[in-house]
């Protein structure tokens, strides 16, 4: 039963978890629901902390050949046309800006990493168990049922398995809660080029937030995030480009509406924005024996810092170092890592990511209120004043770094047979 693999369910967090476990020599099995990798959609933002991460997991430097950092932007006020420059740049000629890259590229990237039948596509988890086991190295197995009928035995269970997670349902977590608002995101592209350098552009207004970032010299990458309901629900995506510029972003500049209108419809995407109450991360339940959750399944967050998929890949660097630091070589060989007591390798984990991703939360969401609260003296006096000025850097940390992944210690056979027993 000690080589029986670690499973983890979930795209871009699940293939980071399994990059991150396979530099530390331990075998695992993604479990996808789809039946193939999901590459559709359009970009995300990855900030400092997630290149950091990036680096743990040996595949930064693929990505940073393709995409520059942004190194400034300019924040537009839609109700008096008040723009603010800010630079991203450091002292040293270096942008700590973020760095917009194809969601695309960032799956296949980590997927190149992962042996051939790593990844196990058309599989849907419907049932968990925990069985007891009498043995010196481990005392339960995850026990994990999919929809075809197939049982895998796996030491540790992880769910990357999103905002509705399975995994985190099994754990008891509480669903996690409509914000009350909504995200568009897109990609516009220009064949004969958009012109724009490495600068974003933000549209602030009452209840709404908008803007736009260049992934190479025909791409940008364009979102709006607006106030909504929980009845509202939208389908076709030449209906919701026409929505955004005739109503939710009538008013916004023309460059803005420009770059909707060069919409890719293919990459279109509409979803109601959902979050897990800090309190929930800070005194629930979020492992059980050898089973956990990572990724939107443990930690689903508004994306007004941009922190979903960067603080995904936090979570890969820290299990992986967790786990690394109670496993040892197999004594049959193989080239793989025992995990000895996954239990408390999984505790400690969660007790380093309790805390981060509570702030987390709290700051993406208390961002994204004060921003689309409005333009008025005290909305602007707890934006500028109180959060920015205070709260920002006492809950959220852009410039996190997760630590790395250990090098695996090349114990003899012997060695590794004496310490096991």
């Amino acid at each position: 039963m000690l080589s029986a693999p670690e499973s983890i369910s979930g795209p871009i967090k699940g293939l980071a978890t399994a990059v991150a476990l396979k530099r530390v020599g331990i075998g695992s099995l993604v479990l996808e629901r789809s039946p193939e990798l999901r590459t559709t959609g359009a970009a995300l933002g990855l900030m400092p902390n997630a290149w950091l991460a990036l680096q743990a997991l040996g595949v930064a430097h693929k990505l940073t050949s393709i995409y520059s950092p942004i190194q400034k932007g300019y924040f537009t006020n839609v109700a008096n046309g008040a723009t603010q420059q800010v630079s991203f740049m450091r002292i040293n000629g270096t942008s700590n800006g973020p760095v917009i890259v194809h969601r695309k590229a960032l799956l296949e990237t980590l997927a190149g990493e992962l042996a051939p039948g790593t990844i196990r596509f058309s599989s849907k988890l419907t049932s968990i168990r925990i069985v007891a086991i009498d043995d010196e190295v481990s005392s339960s197995i995850a026990i994990i049922s999919l929809q075809d009928g197939t049982i895998i035995k796996a030491k540790v269970l992880i769910g990357c398995d999103g905002v509705h997670s399975v995994v985190a349902r099994w754990l008891g977590l509480t669903a996690p809660v409509n914000s009350g608002r909504s995200a568009i995101r897109g990609l516009a592209v220009f064949p004969q080029g958009h012109g724009y350098k490495q600068t974003s552009y933000r549209f602030l207004d009452e209840g709404k937030r908008a803007g736009f970032a260049p992934l190479n010299d025909k791409e940008l990458y364009w979102f709006l995030v607006y106030n909504s309901t929980d009845e509202e629900t939208v389908g076709d995506p030449k209906l919701l480009q026409n929505d955004v510029m005739k109503n939710l972003a009538k008013d916004f500049p023309p460059s803005y509406l420009e770059v909707v209108q060069h919409a890719d419809l293919a990459t279109m995407t509409w979803a109601q924005l959902k979050f897990r109450y800090p309190w929930d991360l800070i005194f629930g339940h979020l492992c059980k024996g050898n089973i956990t959750v990572a990724g939107d399944a443990m930690h689903p967050m508004t994306p007004d810092l941009g922190q979903g998929g960067c603080s995904a890949l936090e979570d890969a660097v820290v299990l992986g170092r967790h786990l690394a630091k109670s496993s040892l070589p197999n004594p049959n060989g193989h080239g793989l890592i025992v995990v000895l007591d996954a239990a408390k390798a999984i505790e400690g984990y969660v007790k380093e990511r309790r805390w981060r991703a509570a702030g987390l939360i709290t700051g993406a969401y208390l961002s994204g209120w004060v921003q689309q609260g409005g333009s008025g003296f005290f909305m602007k006096f707890l934006r500028d004043t109180i959060f920015y000025g205070f709260l920002f850097r006492r809950v959220v940390n852009l410039q996190y770094d997760c630590g790395k992944l250990p090098i695996v210690s090349s114990l003899s056979k012997s060695d590794a047979q004496t310490k096991i027993d």
